[in-house]
């Protein structure tokens, strides 16, 4: 019998042991595997805490990784825990006479939830407020995002709420970050490409309050100030230079209204600059010109009729074919010409190949862009890139209105021999086409974004130089050249010409529709002469012509970025 017992109470033992396993077994996984979440969880329960940043959020960088093109900022500001604040109307009271501001502008926040109030202070302020000695109120510097006036703005982009619960539920589902439906997210330029990267999960600096269940500051513990170093943000460093995209559009500013300016690197094809006008603040783009529909337009990266900036192409084309030499002489008849009218409506009469290069002659142009044939007009234009609107780090939606099979249909050759009709490119095609020259006939994928780095500073991911291709042969670059520093020396460019380091490049005067006054004025060049180091195209809308409007501006950039840099 008593075997029979201690039998029963074995099963029981082990019965016992298989109900308990699988409890023991959940609660080791949350001890071990979620232990640090619930731990977590647990703490923002019992305590209150307040972000000292306005948007946690990772850097936008330049190409040393070291300067922020959005500007941010460090600046004190009050950090109000009105749940702790016992005599809250002493508090107001005090508080509005330090600063300046009524009761009941002030009020509302002390009602409310912890956080910062959007006052500025200034070293006095900070002083009175930080010697009051109210628990629950003090003075911490708060990192802003952006600063007064960000660089890049239209590459950067600009944040704002999710609008739709659509737009939640796939943001939700891209990895393990978390949104609600009132967090800000990049909505254009480097802000939406690289949400997930550039989105944290907490804030990297906070201060917290130990309560107890009646709002009392836990004595020993208090508010303390705490850092976090995992917050799951990431930098996006561009190939953007500091100095020279700040230099940009300084004198953008001051001299185009409406237009773009792409600077790059003549070794790299990395660009150092790109900047648009009008131009708007990602701080407040509701205050930023309100009304103009091209305030958010990214030029540097808008097709528009290139004007006769595509001559290089045909020129290119017709040496690199044989077709044409430097001394072979052509007749302009200006308004009269069979083919096409030209701007010097005298018309240049006998003229060479060269000449005409640095004249712009629209008549020559118009019968090389003939003997080329549509064919090879077209085959060349792509190999210079005419139709990759690819930037590297940078997936701007591919426009569809950029065709250059349409060189080919009936009556469209001659205009598009001078980079009129169905030619279009934009501006970071057009210096990319240049830099092609300049590297002695290797085109190379323009570049924007270097990589993405994490907290720890590593790269996590790194985006190559662009790949190169043979376009043409190093003969008919060398002669290029020379005909380039022809337009800067002695033709329409003149105004483009850089005293101590020389230039070459290209003047384009597009219409913009017929009997128009006003054209869209473009200058690409390069310098120095020798040893080019930056390609710069400008484009200058409703101006007067590329030598007379967008080679000054040329001028102006490119003095000042060598003037720095030697």
């Amino acid at each position: 019998m008593r075997y029979f017992q201690q039998k029963r109470l074995v099963k029981t033992f082990y019965l016992i042991i298989l109900l308990f396993l699988p409890l023991v077994t959940h609660l080791g996984f949350i001890q071990l595997i979620h232990g640090d979440t619930y731990k977590q969880k647990a703490l923002e329960q019992r305590t209150l805490k307040v972000a000292l940043e306005d948007i946690p959020r990772g850097r936008i960088l330049d190409r040393q990784g070291m300067q922020s093109l959005t500007m941010g900022k460090k600046e004190p500001r009050i950090v109000l825990y009105p749940q702790i604040i016992r005599n809250k109307e002493e508090a107001i009271h005090k508080l509005s006479r330090i600063i300046g501001r009524s009761s009941e502008e002030i009020t509302p926040f002390f009602n409310g939830n912890s956080r910062f109030l959007p006052f500025s202070l200034n070293n006095r302020e900070v002083k009175e407020i930080s010697e009051l000695n109210i628990p629950g109120m003090m003075v911490e510097d708060i990192n802003f995002r952006y600063g007064e006036m960000p660089l890049a703005a239209h590459v950067i982009g600009h944040l704002g709420r999710i609008s739709e619960m659509g737009t939640l539920e796939r943001l939700n589902g891209l990895g393990t970050k978390k949104y609600t439906i009132s967090d800000l997210v990049g909505k254009t330029g480097l802000e939406y490409f690289y949400e997930t990267q550039l989105k944290a999960g907490e804030p990297a600096n906070f201060t917290r309050a130990y309560v107890d269940v009646y709002r009392n500051l836990i004595s020993g513990l208090g508010i303390q100030k705490e850092n976090n170093n995992d917050t799951g943000r990431q930098d996006v460093i561009t190939t953007l230079d500091f100095d020279i995209q700040k230099t940009v559009e300084k004198i953008m500013d001051k001299r185009v209204q409406r237009g773009a300016v792409v600077v790059m690197d003549a070794r790299t094809g990395d660009l150092l600059a790109l900047a648009s006008r009008p131009n708007f603040n990602p701080a407040n783009i509701v205050l930023s010109l309100p009304g103009e529909q091209d305030t958010f337009l990214d030029h540097c990266t808008t097709l528009y009729q290139p004007g006769s900036i595509f001559k290089v192409v045909v020129a290119a084309a017709a040496l690199e074919e044989g077709i044409v030499k430097p001394t072979d002489t052509f007749v302009c008849l200006g308004e009269k010409d069979h083919l096409i009218s030209c701007w010097q409506k005298s018309g240049h009469g006998p003229i060479t190949f060269e000449e005409a290069f640095a004249e712009s002659c629209n008549p020559v142009f118009a019968e090389l862009g003939i003997k080329l044939g549509a064919a090879k007009l077209i085959r060349y234009a792509r190999a210079f890139g005419f139709e990759s609107q690819d930037i590297i780090g940078y997936p701007v939606p591919k426009d569809r209105r950029q065709q250059l099979d349409l060189i080919g249909q009936p009556y469209n050759l001659v205009n598009s021999s001078i980079g009129q009709g169905p030619v279009l490119a934009t501006p970071v095609q057009l210096t990319a086409m240049l830099n092609t020259i300049v590297n002695n006939g290797v085109y190379i994928q323009p570049r924007l974004v270097k990589g993405i780095k994490n907290e720890k500073g590593v790269y996590s991911y790194h985006f190559s130089l662009g790949d190169s291709r043979k376009v043409i042969s190093f003969e008919t670059c060398r002669e290029l050249k020379r005909l380039l520093k022809l337009v800067t020396l002695q033709g329409v460019g003149k105004e483009a010409w850089i005293e101590g380091f020389g230039s070459a490049g290209k003047t384009g005067s597009a219409e913009l529709a017929q009997g128009a006054e006003k054209v869209n004025a473009w200058f690409t060049g390069y310098a120095p002469n020798d040893n080019p180091q930056y390609i710069v195209t400008v484009l200058v809308k409703e101006g007067i012509s590329g030598g007379t409007t967008a080679a000054p501006v040329f001028r102006e950039i490119m003095e000042s970025i060598l003037s720095s840099s030697h």
